[in-house]
């Protein structure tokens, strides 16, 4: 699992937020570790207040130099300068998790609001989208946060679609690897919160909705309590709890009341931005969330 890391880097302080962590995932599954850089067509003179690799030379040098500084000789660590100018990072890195066959992407978010989520969601849409790699998100953190380094809890959203089971799949064999615990979460939603097809219906007949809902809850927690105890089986700790309300909220909630280390999304890629970000909780949380996301593709059957 997770044996080849891919770091995507700019030269800033912000993108190399990624390194910690991938220390620590390295160390834990024996993992070799890649650091990109990708040349700019037109390149701005500072990134985040730095300055902006322009040339092969300095990239190469940077990279040489963050390899040395921030992992031990007994890690495996190549650098890969993509020299021919592009104009779409996120295409180039997607192309890059297709060239160089990474198991997992570490990146660090660039920012709040506009531009990084149309930086992260074309890079998770175009990566996602491939239906291999999972991405690693790390949020921005403050100059006095501590790096993060330890992994001791996973909040796993699930919503009951059996293409996002992988997602479980992966957080307990990397749980497994880390010794570390598992939280099992599905959000079922109020009559207030209810979306979609339902949301018409809970207008129309709010009792027999509500009904419906509570018959789901019940027969939820059944299914989720089974998952729970397959993987309290193999020596994980597991607890597995139901939320009612708006599926974006009690996630973040729960990532916080639980102290989550990371939280584990299945999600999936489709033509165009406005499809890939049409009726899913996963980008909503990464807009919003301050804990580390691991966003894995949806199982295609």
């Amino acid at each position: 699992m997770f044996r080849h890391l891919l770091i995507p880097l700019d030269g800033s302080r912000l993108a190399q937020a990624a390194l910690p962590v991938a220390l620590t995932l390295s160390r834990s599954l024996g993992s070799q570790i890649t650091l990109i850089h990708i040349i700019e067509r037109n390149p701005p003179g500072e990134i985040h207040g730095e300055h902006h690799l322009a040339d092969e030379a300095e990239a190469v040098a940077y990279l040489n130099q963050v390899a040395r500084q921030n992992f031990p000789p007994e890690i495996k660590v190549t650098t890969h300068v993509h020299t021919e100018e592009v104009s779409n990072l996120a295409r180039s890195i997607a192309d890059h998790a297709s060239e160089l066959a990474p198991d997992l992407i570490v990146m660090c978010t660039h920012g709040e609001g506009g531009v990084r989520d149309l930086m992260v969601g074309s890079i998770a849409q175009q990566v996602i989208g491939q239906g291999k790699t999972p991405i690693f998100l790390l949020h921005p953190q403050s100059d006095d946060a501590a790096p993060l380094t330890d992994l001791h809890t996973f909040l796993v959203a699930l919503d009951g679609k059996p293409e996002h089971d992988h997602a479980l799949q992966v957080a307990g064999e990397l749980a497994k690897c880390l010794d570390a615990a598992l939280h099992l979460l599905t959000v079922i939603p109020t009559l207030r919160t209810v979306s979609g097809d339902y949301a018409a219906t809970g207008l129309l007949l709010p009792r027999s909705t509500s009904a419906m809902l509570n018959l789901t809850e019940e027969y939820t927690a059944q299914s989720l309590e089974k998952r729970a105890a397959a993987w309290r089986k193999q020596d994980l700790t597991v607890k597995a709890w139901i939320r009612r309300g708006d599926p974006v909220q009690q996630i973040l909630a729960a990532a916080d009341h639980e102290k989550a280390d990371v939280i584990v999304l299945g999600t999936h890629g489709k033509t165009g931005m406005g499809a890939f970000w049409a009726g899913s909780v996963a980008p909503k949380v990464v807009s919003l969330a301050h804990t580390p996301l691991l966003l894995v593709p949806a199982k295609k059957a």
